[in-house]
């Protein structure tokens, strides 16, 4: 009796080896967004941007055209592909320093022009790729290279609630917060993501989900041990959840 197949990489991924370091989250998230592309048939027509950060190298994993966007600034790259080939869908990957840091206009004004894209943000609450720098999603106490006693609220203030701050923009269709921790958490996160593409195909407007992820490196900590921070520690801060859905709701929130 031949074997039955039950499980495989989804062709929504290259056959190239992720450069990630282990227990990092981007290739569970990779995965995510891959599956969620096939699934809703979009694959042919997407295009990935991915700016500078430990995701620079995205477009060699994902099986779609891919963009290299500068620092920060793939939210202004999606819109103008976006713009000139409005069939196409496109996605911007990125994480919290980018995104939360050097990328904040772009982010805050593609959500209020209510800009019809999807954007994957990682939050990992570190500079990951250039050296573990605290970033401004890090918690306070947190040590990084840059906070080496850790981070004080009165010298650089509480860590920005991104997902929170962009369910205020009206332009912003979609936004929530899920984790990659576990297994049930993985699957939610799933949901999540292949929503925020669902609502692009359906021409709904700006989508963006936030990924509480693990950087074990920058955090010194084991893989293992950066599931449990992420639950322990990131989730009390960050709370997973919906934020913004005005589709779902006319309109208004």
């Amino acid at each position: 009796m031949a074997a039955k197949i039950i499980y495989e990489k989804s062709r929504g991924l290259t056959d190239a080896s992720f450069h990630y370091c282990p227990g990092c989250s981007h290739g569970t998230i990779h995965k995510l967004v891959a599956e969620s592309l096939v699934e809703l048939d979009i694959l042919e027509r997407t295009i990935s941007i991915a700016p500078v950060g430990c995701a620079v190298l995205a477009y060699n994993y994902f099986n779609c055209d891919g963009i290299q966007a500068a620092h920060g600034r793939a939210p202004a790259v999606a819109t103008g592909v976006k713009r000139v080939q409005p069939d196409k869908i496109v996605f911007a990957y990125q994480g919290d320093g980018d995104l939360a840091s050097i990328g904040t206009a772009e982010i805050i004004h593609a959500a209020h022009r209510g800009e019809n894209i999807t954007v994957i943000f990682v939050n990992n609450a570190i500079y990951g790729m250039t050296g573990g720098q605290m970033a401004p999603t890090t918690l306070i106490n947190q040590k990084t290279t840059t906070s080496p006693y850790g981070r004080f609220e009165e010298t650089t203030g509480k860590p920005l609630l991104v997902s929170e701050m962009m369910a205020t923009i009206p332009g912003a269709t979609y936004i929530e917060r899920v984790s990659v921790h576990d297994h049930a958490h993985i699957l939610r996160a799933k949901r999540a993501i292949k929503k925020a593409f669902e609502y692009q195909v359906a021409g709904k407007g700006f989508a963006m989900i936030e990924i509480l992820a693990a950087c074990p490196i920058g955090w010194g900590l084991s893989p293992v041990d950066s599931m449990a921070f992420i639950k322990d520690a990131m989730v009390p801060y960050y709370p997973l959840g919906l934020y913004c859905d005005r589709a779902a709701q006319g309109g208004a929130q």
